[in-house]
């Protein structure tokens, strides 16, 4: 038995490497993220400062900086360090291959199709990160991340997933390969609150496996994308995913996810009451206790290509505290924006195939859920179609942030309308014919599929 599991191990490792050096879709290193020393640097409301006497900073893979590294001062270095942290902390969602096969279909990988499922992920990812950590939370393993160039990075990488199949064949809960880098919870003195973020933390990467149960996995985002005419293996574009993560969030059952709500805006307008309606809504459990919201945005900065005009927007968006992120992209690939720094934008990319971790044994390797590396693009090849976030805890934190925002679309608009606007009311009021809080037992109603049927027609389709 042990020879016929260990012959099953090599097959899989055999397969893994031949797929490795062969995929088509495989995201290599190969290009050098720098960052000015200059100018400030935004991620999610964070502002960060690298400035010394030189220019630029290389911050490939976030490697140690060699020789240049004396001549950072501590304060500076330990600013780098802390955007350090913080970048690598954020979830990181990627396409899988070897999951269980996904229902009515034969496939068993997202590679090629679903980067736009994957960032629409990493903001919900984002969101429920803010409203159980909070902002300040970082992943006390972030630094232990292989830092090295992409070479050896990407040979660390076939190895740390190799790994990953073989703790999910053999259910080790600890892969010898990442000993190394890997601590346990409970292996660290850790006080009561740090234990408690660590299970947090393994638990909404858990909500998002790639497994048929797992309440915002792609197994189930494809279930709900199905009530609207998708399939899987079909491209999504940001306005679709917005509405399967509303529809995701309203069908969990876990009782921690209760306390949060997810708002999707109506032809680029937010209707305040609305919102608070669903703040305001009772629990299954029938706690009158408000619910935190996450409110999507979609909406288009330009006709073919991106405005330049909305730029100072978009920097004023991912430089609020309760910004959760944009599923955007270029054409043709879709990305992650959490940040800028000038005129670039700082992305997480899903476009990258890893292997299935199975999340229900012990302590599963969290590695592969941390990018070990930003990457920067130019606004102006950003794709105008995109969904905005943003989470506010209470009702009290949506007034405050309908009013900033209101603001800041006002003195950052060139263009005689806003991109989105905040008004007083119900939807109902403006006799706009909107589908109730609680729909029945389809995911759009009539009006909804009008619009999403327009959307598609003036989105990039997702290679």
């Amino acid at each position: 038995m042990e020879a016929t599991g260990t012959d099953e191990v090599e097959k899989i490792k055999s397969k893994f490497m031949s797929a490795w050096h062969n995929m088509k879709y495989s995201w290599v290193l190969k290009t050098k993220t720098y960052f000015s020393r200059n100018s400030p640097v935004f991620l999610l409301g964070k502002c960060y400062h690298f400035k010394t006497d030189g220019t630029y900073i290389p911050l490939n893979s976030f490697q140690s900086y060699g020789s240049n590294f004396d001549k950072i001062n501590v304060e500076i270095s330990g600013n780098v360090e802390e955007f350090r942290k913080d970048f690598i902390s954020r979830i990181w969602l990627t396409y899988r291959e070897e999951f269980p096969q996904i229902k009515g279909s034969a496939l068993t990988t997202d590679c090629g199709w679903g980067c736009t499922l994957r960032t629409g992920q990493m903001l919900l990812a984002q969101g429920l990160m803010l409203h159980f950590l909070g902002r300040a939370w970082v992943w006390p393993d972030a630094l232990d991340i292989d830092n090295s160039d992409s070479e050896s990075w990407t040979a660390h990488t076939v190895k740390k997933l190799t790994a990953s199949f073989e703790a999910s064949l053999t259910a080790e809960r600890e892969p010898k390969i990442l000993s190394n880098h890997h601590r346990g919870p409970l292996k660290r003195n850790c006080d009561d609150n740090e234990r408690r973020n660590e299970v947090y933390h393994r638990k909404i990467i858990s909500w998002f496996a790639d497994s048929p149960l797992a309440a915002f996995g792609l197994h189930q985002l494809i279930e709900h994308g199905k009530k609207s005419g998708k399939i899987a293996g079909d491209w999504y574009g940001p306005a679709v995913v917005a509405h399967i993560l509303r529809k995701a969030v309203e069908e969990a059952r876990d009782p921690e996810l209760q306390g949060v709500t997810v708002y999707v805006a109506q032809d680029c307008t937010v209707y305040s009451s609305d919102v608070i309606d669903r703040q305001c809504s009772l629990m299954d459990s029938g706690k009158a206790d408000t619910k935190a919201v996450i409110i999507l945005v979609p909406v288009r900065l330009g006709g073919e290509r991106t405005n330049m005009d909305y730029l100072e927007f978009v920097k004023g968006v991912l430089s609020l505290e309760y910004c959760v992120g944009i599923i955007g992209g270029k054409p043709k690939q879709s990305y992650y924006f959490a940040g800028f720094q000038d005129d670039s934008l700082i992305y997480m990319d899903p476009h990258y195939c890893q292997s299935f971790v199975d999340v229900s044994i012990k302590d599963f390797p969290l590695e592969s859920f941390h990018c070990p590396s930003p990457k920067k693009m130019s606004f102006k090849k950003m794709d105008p179609s995109c969904t905005i976030g943003f989470y506010c805890r209470t009702v009290q934190d949506f007034e405050k942030a309908s009013e900033e925002i209101t603001k800041m679309l006002q003195s950052s608009s060139k263009e005689k309308y806003p991109v989105f606007t905040f008004v007083k009311g119900h939807s109902r009021d403006y006799d706009f014919a909107s589908s109730p809080l609680h729909e029945e037992h389809d995911l759009f109603s009539e009006d909804e599929k009008k619009r999403l049927k327009r959307f598609s027609t003036e989105e990039f389709v997702l290679l």
